[in-house]
């Protein structure tokens, strides 16, 4: 081979590379979208039939993976409203995932928490209340079952019975009168105008006062258990999303 043609051979060379590279990496892209598609219709298909074979309330239609979120909206229990006009008293919405059964009338919710309240009683596995709560052993987490029974017989003979309630009165009427006392403070803070006042706020601050006092002796105003407690709910409201 002379000379000119090794160096045409060798120009033409890269070029052909880099086309059977980008078509070896067109092919690759190609068979993981196949892939993907198939595995996601396999999905698709298999919770289809298994909903069928339970009798599952009606349900608006949902998309693959994100279910019915998009149809929830930024207010929520107008977009519920919207759709028990539709679809009834009870209905079957999919947060994710997650399947959340919907209750709109008071009729059916007196048969779910009255007369079928043992079929609901329970509560489901979740695992960042494993890890931090002993595996579900907390009396707002455990499933229902004879533990869960003892632990609120417990809770209701040594916490709440009527000397342990009665020997924190002194404590709650304080609040109370601390919370009337701020309500009128902010009341004649302005002369003139409208005044807000959150009651939704101060209403909550006095739960979590009294719980906070009776239980560590600690206001949860104060700055830095306030902001602890903070933290924790924030941390709490993140771990216990839709997963």
């Amino acid at each position: 081979m002379d000379v000119p043609s090794l160096l045409v051979l060798l120009q033409q060379w890269p070029k052909e590379a880099i086309k059977e590279y980008s078509n070896l990496h067109l092919l690759s892209v190609s068979f993981m979208i196949l892939a993907l598609s198939v595995v996601l219709l396999f999905r698709v298909c298999s919770i289809s039939k298994r909903s069928h074979a339970y009798k599952l309330p009606p349900s608006p239609p949902k998309i693959p993976i994100i279910g019915n979120l998009h149809q929830v909206g930024a207010l929520p229990h107008r977009s519920f409203r919207d759709f028990s006009q539709k679809y009834g008293p009870l209905m079957l919405l999919h947060m994710g995932q997650s399947p959340a059964l919907v209750v709109s009338s008071v009729e059916m919710a007196r048969e779910i928490m009255k007369n079928q309240d043992l079929v609901f009683a329970s509560r489901p596995s979740i695992t960042t209340a494993k890890a931090l709560l002993y595996g579900c052993t907390d009396i707002s987490f455990a499933p229902y079952g004879e533990y869960w029974r003892q632990v609120r017989k417990i809770c209701v003979l040594e916490l709440l019975n009527v000397k342990r309630v009665h020997s924190f009165k002194n404590l709650r009427e304080e609040e109370v009168r601390a919370l009337i006392q701020k309500i009128s403070n902010s009341c004649s803070s302005r002369e003139e105008g409208e005044v807000v006042i959150n009651l939704s706020k101060l209403l909550q601050t006095l739960a979590n006062n009294i719980v906070s006092r009776c239980a560590v002796g600690a206001k949860y105003e104060s700055d830095y258990f306030g902001q602890l407690s903070r933290e924790v709910l924030r941390l709490l409201a993140r771990s216990f999303q839709f997963w």
